[in-house]
């Protein structure tokens, strides 16, 4: 195939209209727009209508990553370029394309995704890019020692250009990630192929952060508990009894020493009994 890919924006919504609408004026027109609902929501659908989006109804709420892997499979084999675009976050088609521009520009083969710069409701910087979790890395942070960290990085999914290439050869996201951590698996998987990822800090969106979610505490859980399948997933059983002992001494430390109090000790007791435990623990929305 010859010629500039071409473009798909993939919005996987759980309620929240008026976020989505916000969204989908941000993006204006020219460029396609396929939304995956997972609350069945009426409202949801007459904002997609509105917009002149494609709109499908997954029935029932089967996360984050089952919601991408369903828009691929509804865009077929020629899905060309897709952007992932959370509701919560605006960008323009403008944005849009020229982050294309910028993974495409000779050179940028085996860039596998990009992100533009972030910014939230408050205009302040939100942090792009992050390295990959690793049982090393979290004695570093817990020591204190978090910039010294060192190695390849993921990008977050807020705002994020996946490569026609690079989805056929690393294929579609792991589905036992429910929500969080989906994005960083697949970035992993694609850094073991050989591809890198790229922040394109020229280019600007908006992200609200959280915004399809008011509970906080399920929130928290479905993080931890994503956490701690990718380290059991990259680095076994015993990477994550390193990897927990780490958070928990990091976090038994900042108990003591710090006004966080409530906070640390929430997070040491978390990993104490085990993120997906507590997690089985809190419904997921439905």
């Amino acid at each position: 195939m010859t010629g500039t890919p071409a473009l798909n924006v993939v919005i996987v919504a759980y309620g929240s209209p008026d976020l989505l609408g916000r969204c989908l004026n941000a993006l204006g027109d020219g460029l396609p727009v396929l939304v995956i609902d997972n609350s069945s929501s009426e409202k949801v659908r007459e904002v997609v209508a509105h917009h002149g989006g494609r709109y499908v109804d997954s029935q029932r709420n089967v996360g984050f990553a089952a919601g991408v892997n369903r828009a691929l499979a509804e865009l077929g084999p020629a899905h060309g370029d897709v952007l992932l675009l959370n509701p919560d976050a605006q960008v323009s088609a403008e944005v849009a394309r020229a982050l294309q521009d910028a993974m495409r520009t000779p050179g940028n083969e085996r860039v596998a995704c990009v992100s533009p710069a972030l910014t939230r409701d408050d205009g302040s910087p939100e942090r792009v890019e992050w390295p990959f979790p690793t049982p090393a890395r979290a004695w570093l942070d817990a020591l204190g020692l978090g910039a010294l960290r060192r190695g390849p990085g993921f990008l977050i999914g807020a705002v994020l250009l996946l490569r026609r290439e690079a989805i056929d050869e690393v294929g579609t996201f792991d589905e036992r990630f429910f929500l969080y951590a989906e994005e960083t698996d697949w970035q992993r998987r694609a850094a073991r192929a050989g591809w890198s990822v790229r922040s394109c800090p020229a280019l600007a969106a908006k992200h609200s952060g959280a915004g399809t979610s008011s509970d906080d505490r399920a929130r928290q859980a479905m993080f931890h508990a994503s956490v701690e399948r990718y380290i059991r997933k990259w680095h076994g059983a015993a990477g994550w009894q390193i990897f927990r002992s780490a958070v928990m001494f990091g976090a038994g430390i900042r108990w003591i020493v710090t006004s966080q109090r409530a906070f640390q000790r929430d997070r040491f007791n978390r990993y104490r009994r085990g993120p997906v435990r507590c997690a089985a623990l809190i419904s997921r929305p439905t």
